[in-house]
């Protein structure tokens, strides 16, 4: 799928469908759903979303932190922390996780939108290569990427939506799904962080 993915991390199933509703008004997509600290952990191994909303007060303790820390020691992906708390213990204990960003409960849709652009920027620039370029990138993959494929790529390193992706381009939505397929084809991967990652290593 070439739609930013996010998975929700909540345990009130209330919440969740109004965050679900949110994500699906700015044109991102919730693959899924968890509701405590088990849950999260096995959609985050297996659903490889390319944001985690995660709650930190799951079923009556912080075990949103633990989650962070799996998230942290296993796949590199941004999370944004979704919590009613915002005293000073909690947030110096959130600090150390390295959220890409904190929202307190209520908040509501242009809060989370903006938050979720700004999160996925800042963690595009803190993981991007300094020197990527499109000859490097060719150089490393068996079928060569086109100009147009590679800004695609950029794109997607940098958080954008296909619609952003669009207009930046000043092309359909579709012409961008396009170039993000052959982007899947060409780097044998199927997801946006499959292919963030493998660039990664690539350039390392």
């Amino acid at each position: 799928m070439s739609e930013i993915q996010i998975l929700i991390v909540e345990d009130d199933p209330i919440i969740c469908e109004d965050i679900r509703s949110m994500l699906s008004n700015v044109n991102y997509k919730t693959v899924g759903v968890a509701y405590d600290k088990k849950d999260a952990i096995d959609a985050i191994n297996t659903l490889k979303p390319d944001l985690v909303l995660l709650d930190i007060n799951l079923e009556g303790n912080f075990e949103g932190f633990q989650v962070a820390e799996h998230i942290n020691n296993t796949k590199k992906i941004p999370f944004i922390y979704l919590t009613s708390y915002s005293g000073k213990q909690i947030l110096d204990q959130a600090k150390k996780t390295l959220p890409m960003g904190y929202v307190v409960k209520p908040f509501n849709e242009k809060e989370l939108y903006s938050t979720i652009e700004i999160a996925l920027y800042s963690f595009s620039k803190f993981i991007l290569p300094i020197n990527l370029n499109r000859e490097i990138v060719n150089s490393l993959i068996k079928t060569p990427l086109t100009q147009k494929e590679f800004e695609t790529l950029k794109g997607l390193h940098e958080g954008k939506t296909n619609q952003i992706l669009a207009e930046d381009q000043y092309v359909s939505v579709n012409t961008i799904k396009s170039h993000i397929k052959n982007i899947y084809e060409k780097m044998n991967t199927h997801t946006r962080l499959e292919t963030i990652t493998l660039l990664n290593e690539l350039l390392r």
